[in-house]
């Protein structure tokens, strides 16, 4: 997917997202991450929108301003609709007024920009409507190439040089030294390994054998390496190898929800 293509996934994921929340209960749980409520949720995915929305649009070389200017979002959830389709708009906009070749900060290490946050934003918005569906007790659906996408966007951005400088709990937590995972999407094309070294993790795409290998649709891949299922409740997933290597890899490769 392109910068533009992730940006109208935004906009589609985000819609769902929205008429999901429409003048629900705020202060309901969500499970999936267990220090929020649908309050927080909505906060979360709208506010974290406008600061990329900032940071993008006003091409910004750090993130200070961004963050001073992080808009919560509205108390009454009868106006969380129109607030989330309104900040993915916003954001589509501010996309397409730049280039991928626009200097924009990230926290990735790799200087990695405008297609950073674009693939960012989409990974956001398919995994936090997995916290939706958890909460709402809804089914959540998502066609296997946009999982692979978002997939490989949770791989790619928890493996990145700044996630595991600025995390020293998980950096400690997934060291290595050599150890292999292979994961690998049944349904569309998308494959992966991971190689945990003693100063970072590794991450590359393609078919290679590995300490464990792991197989299956890519939604449930999706869930269950993002924390938004249990493993133990995923049976269309194959778990081939060291499974308590896998199990580790789920337990420490977590998001910041805090």
């Amino acid at each position: 997917m392109n910068t533009s293509a992730y940006l109208s996934a935004v906009v589609e994921q985000t819609s769902i997202l929205a008429d999901w929340l429409h003048d629900r209960d705020a202060t309901a749980p969500v499970p999936t991450c267990p220090d929020w409520t649908l309050a927080d949720l909505v906060d979360h995915v709208g506010g974290t929108q406008r600061m990329v929305t900032m940071l993008v649009g006003e091409q910004l070389a750090e993130p200070g301003k961004a963050y001073a200017a992080y808009v919560p979002a509205p108390t009454d959830s009868s106006q969380w609709r129109a607030w989330l389709t309104d900040g993915a708009a916003e954001a589509s906009r501010a996309f397409a007024s730049v280039t991928d070749d626009t200097p924009v900060w990230d926290p990735s290490g790799g200087a990695a920009g405008v297609p950073f946050w674009s693939r960012r934003l989409f990974g956001e918005a398919c995994v936090h409507r997995a916290d939706a569906a958890a909460a709402l007790g809804l089914p959540y659906e998502l066609a296997p190439e946009p999982a692979v996408a978002a997939l490989d966007d949770w791989l790619a951005t928890l493996t990145s040089r700044g996630y595991w400088e600025n995390r020293p709990g998980f950096a400690d937590a997934m060291r290595g030294n050599g150890q292999t995972l292979h994961f690998h999407a049944t349904d569309a094309p998308g494959e992966w390994m991971a190689r945990r070294e003693p100063d970072m993790v590794v991450l590359e795409h393609g078919h290679t054998k590995a300490d464990v290998a792991v197989r299956g649709p890519a939604t449930d891949l999706l869930l269950v390496i993002s924390r938004r299922r249990p493993l133990d409740a995923t049976p269309t997933l194959d778990v081939h190898g060291d499974r308590a290597l896998f199990v580790h890899w789920i337990e420490h490769m977590d998001w910041v929800t805090g």
